[in-house]
């Protein structure tokens, strides 16, 4: 393909983004769904050119923006508290998850070594975060069962590559020792939090000496990719890397980036993982075609690898139900021994975490990976396709109404402060500086409007903390007022310089100046 043609696809492509997003709004199905279905039905059209998606490319080019990008949106404090119910899921279920389904080929396909049909498992057991995240948006979850998913969807994919690249050798060679694979698997992820926070050191070192906003952007959005080529140069897991950086990110970028840097940054970063994320869907959907191709098309798959697809993708589904019903058991035999720490989630979370277990990009791209002379490789190709359809298509589509009918209960205890606690606890930390420095040093008041401006903010932060539903009722009309006001300067500001009253540059100014008193309006309104 021509350089121009693969530009003219990249946009054809975007274009399809657009439209399909756009329908998924109307139709209100998940993005994901349609993008994966519109990219799948738009690589039979005839006279389309193929698309491969090298899987090299597709793990380098798009995990890390989107683990970082949920690495750095990550309540920490959540993270860590349920450190290990995201263990036991991203580790024990992905784990299980390939046994069981080894153990289901092998036993239907006795012929298939016994590595390969782990390797199989491995490509198929772990949950995706870009596919986690393109369904979860707009859905509401407790706390708790949302951060099983966020902290799961993060640390599982290192699990699964780690256990892939495992059965592999192991099925090339005809060597396994499960000593050294375990004791491997540490080294790997020990090593991967470790490269991760020397990248996120030497961030924070830079971050804090650039005084040009955009070379701190820069470094700031190229961090994702140098953790995790850092991670895989050091033959550790670059996930847990790009993990463990964005943790980092997130946890320092209040202290080490300005207000105007955060605010530009977040918007251009915010761009850049909803087209990647989009065109993973899409690619995902238009390499169906070639993974038919290579195996001959449709016609070539045999009966019986149909009958083999199916009991993969059910024990998919059916081995993460039974990870987490028999982890609640646990928990449950656990609390009424008088282990308080145990904490069931109930069957109502349970259910949803066990529904909620869509794959993506890696259980795409990491079968493409496989060696020709890999056995069972067609069987792992197809089936990697067919568990992605149904988990993103069925499961995916589904998962709002299932949470609609069963209503988790969120039953984690709330945090000690709300939103109108901490505002006012904000708001009384500033009116403390403004007391002190409106007087002279010689107690002259200098700055008497000032002071009294946040004198009645202080006296509005007050009735707020009381009842904020009702102030913000009362507020709104307010904000609806100065809205209009805005627009009434903007209006008259553009007609100043469509007169040739005033420059390009005073007009660039001012309006800088609305957008962001409008911005603030905004945001204090509730919008």
């Amino acid at each position: 393909m021509h350089a121009v043609e693969a530009f003219e696809l990249i946009l054809g492509l975007l274009a399809l983004v657009i439209g399909l997003h756009w329908l998924a709004l109307k139709l209100r199905w998940p993005p994901a769904t349609a993008l994966l279905v519109g990219g799948g039905a738009l690589a039979f059209v005839p006279g389309l050119p193929a698309i491969s998606l090298d899987p090299e490319l597709a793990l380098v080019l798009f995990l890390p923006p989107l683990l970082m990008d949920g690495a750095y949106y990550t309540a920490l404090g959540r993270f860590r508290r349920h450190l290990p119910g995201i263990l036991s899921l991203a580790v024990g279920a992905v784990v299980f998850t390939t046994l069981v389904v080894g153990v289901v080929t092998h036993w239907i396909i006795p012929e298939l070594p016994w590595a390969a049909c782990f390797a199989l498992g491995a490509i198929v057991s772990p949950p995706d975060a870009v596919s986690a995240r393109a369904v979860l948006k707009g859905v509401h979850l407790p706390r708790r069962l949302e951060a099983l998913l966020e902290g799961e969807s993060l640390l599982n994919d290192a699990t699964g590559l780690i256990l892939f690249r495992f059965a592999v050798a192991a099925t090339l060679s005809g060597v396994f020792h499960t000593g050294e694979a375990v004791q491997s698997f540490a080294v790997v992820a020990v090593g991967g939090v470790i490269v991760g926070a020397a990248v996120a050191a030497v961030w924070i070192f830079l971050a804090k000496r650039f005084r040009d906003p955009m070379l701190v952007m820069l470094i700031t959005i190229l961090l994702c990719w140098a953790a995790y080529l850092a991670g895989e140069a050091a033959h550790v897991s670059g996930v847990i890397a790009t993990v463990t950086a964005g943790l980092a990110m997130g946890w320092y970028q209040h202290e080490i980036l300005s207000a105007a840097i955060r605010l530009r940054a977040n918007s251009a970063w915010q761009i850049m993982v909803f087209v990647l994320e989009a065109l993973v869907f899409i690619l995902i959907g238009f390499s169906l075609r070639g993974a038919i191709d290579r195996i001959g098309g449709i016609e070539a798959v045999p009966a019986s690898l149909v009958y083999v697809v199916i009991a993969v993708v059910l024990t998919v589904a059916i081995a993460r139900f039974v990870w987490i019903f028999a982890s609640e058991a646990v928990l449950e035999i656990a609390r009424k021994a008088g282990l308080q720490r145990a904490r069931p989630l109930g069957w109502r979370q349970a259910t949803v975490l066990g529904w909620a277990g869509m794959r993506g990009v890696v259980t795409l791209a990491v079968p493409l990976t496989l060696p020709v002379d890999m056995p069972g490789r067609d069987l792992m190709l197809i089936s990697a396709f067919a568990v992605i359809f149904v988990t993103v298509v069925v499961q995916g589509s589904s998962l709002g109404a299932l949470i609609r009918a069963i209503r988790p209960v969120d039953v984690d205890p709330p945090a000690k402060m709300a939103m109108p606690a901490a505002e006012g606890a904000m708001a009384r930390a500033r009116m403390e500086v403004i007391e002190k420095l409106a007087y002279a040093p010689d107690g002259t008041l200098i700055h008497p409007m000032l002071l009294k401006e946040a004198q009645r903010r202080m006296n509005f932060m007050e009735r707020y903390e009381a009842d904020a539903n009702a102030e913000m009722e009362n507020l709104r009309p307010h904000f609806d007022v100065l809205l209009a006001a805005i627009a009434a300067g903007r209006g008259e500001l553009i007609r100043l310089h469509r007169a040739g009253l005033i420059e390009d540059e005073v007009l660039h100014e001012l309006e800088r100046d609305l957008d962001i008193e409008e911005l603030a309006m905004i945001f204090q309104r509730g919008d």
